[in-house]
């Protein structure tokens, strides 16, 4: 049986479509998918993003532990409310999660992990705290909704309670506040400004009908996810995995070698790997022509694979199929994408495709 988020009888109520999603059972989209993301590039759109778990880790030990525990380095998070973007590795380099960790004082943070990894992500943690002064606590008793989009800041703030309210309007981009109850964070997934707003499961349902009735449109998991590839947003399970480092999917701006003495897990496979050589690389592609780039897809230069798309679909915005994909290093800048036994020319490009509403790539 899949779970169900304090929202989906919300979901229901609004005409969503549910699908099966990592044990969850999740809005796809309320009608159109088209319209929803369009709404997110245009205005502003809100997710459900409740499947998703927050972690707190407290303790004394808590800078210490997570300096082992993940390849970025949360002792450059100097400023209260401060946001970094890491992978979790294991021992031979490969990422069991990406997460995003908040710093909220020397002896607390707050970890937001993938829903389809929680489980395995907490045992994890908790199996490499030991020795550490530290608390795990997965905190089951928060629900999480993503507004995004341009007008999503001026529609949100409104009905956000005094406390919180002026604090939040003046955050910069991957920063949060909170209060006794309430967190929210200027991130996201979409490529748009807007809020991730972490509050207890008995609000959120509130929250979310006042937010629709400011005129923020309800989205689903097919938008969300043409949205963040427009956006460069790798994905788990797709982009990388266990068996994927982070030197192959285009996030090594995510690993902090220095300094040299910090020894978190991972580090050693990855400095082999980077001795090694000969490491694929993580591009993006446009389509020149008709079709659909999709997962998988193998690629072409001649007669020799030369790697596979990781992530593809069509865009909205750019009304072109896209995608990223792991290639060899000496990949020239045009191959080709083999689709139903046919060859077709593809190019590559930067892997942000849309940013805030606006083409980053040339078409």
């Amino acid at each position: 049986m899949d779970q169900k988020t304090i929202l989906n009888e919300s979901h229901r109520a609004m005409g969503a479509r549910m699908v099966p999603f990592g044990g969850w059972d999740m809005p796809v989209n309320y009608g159109s998918q088209i319209e929803e993301h369009h709404a997110v590039r245009q205005d502003a759109g809100m997710f459900d993003v409740s499947h998703m778990l927050v972690i707190d880790i407290k303790g004394s030990d808590s800078t210490h532990f997570l300096r082992h525990l993940i390849a970025n380095d949360v002792a450059r998070l100097k400023e209260s409310g401060k946001a970094l973007y890491s992978c979790m590795l294991n021992e031979q380099g490969g990422v069991i999660d990406d997460l995003i960790v908040y710093y909220l004082d020397d002896t607390w943070f707050r970890m937001v992990v993938n829903a389809g990894t929680a489980d395995k992500d907490l045992g994890w943690i908790i199996g490499q705290s030991s020795g550490f002064d530290i608390e795990v606590a997965p905190r089951r008793d928060l629900a999480m909704i993503a507004v995004q989009g341009p007008n999503a800041v001026a529609k949100t703030l409104p009905l956000l309670n005094d406390e919180i309210r002026d604090s939040a309007g003046t955050l910069k981009p991957f920063h949060a506040t909170w209060d006794s109850s309430w967190f929210i964070g200027r991130t996201g997934y979409t490529g748009e400004d807007g809020f991730e707003i972490i509050l207890p499961e008995n609000d959120a349902t509130d929250f979310w009908q006042q937010l629709a009735d400011a005129g923020v449109r309800p989205c689903g998991l097919g938008s969300r996810d043409t949205l963040r590839l427009e956006a460069g947003m790798n994905l788990y399970g797709s982009d990388m995995d266990e068996e994927t480092s982070p030197l192959e999917a285009g996030l090594k701006w995510t690993i902090a070698l220095e300094p040299a003495e910090r020894d978190f897990v991972g580090r050693q496979a990855l400095e082999a790997k980077l001795a090694e050589g000969n490491l694929k690389t993580f591009v993006g592609l446009v389509l020149e022509g008709r079709g659909i780039l999709r997962d998988h897809l193998p690629l072409f230069d001649g007669d020799k694979q030369i790697g596979e798309i990781t992530s593809g679909g069509f865009s909205p915005t750019l009304e072109r199929s896209i995608a990223y994909a792991r290639v060899d290093a000496d990949a020239p800048e045009q191959f080709e994408v083999e689709i139903r036994g046919k060859r077709l020319p593809v190019r590559k490009t930067k892997i942000s495709f849309v940013r805030n509403g606006k083409a980053c790539v040339d078409l």
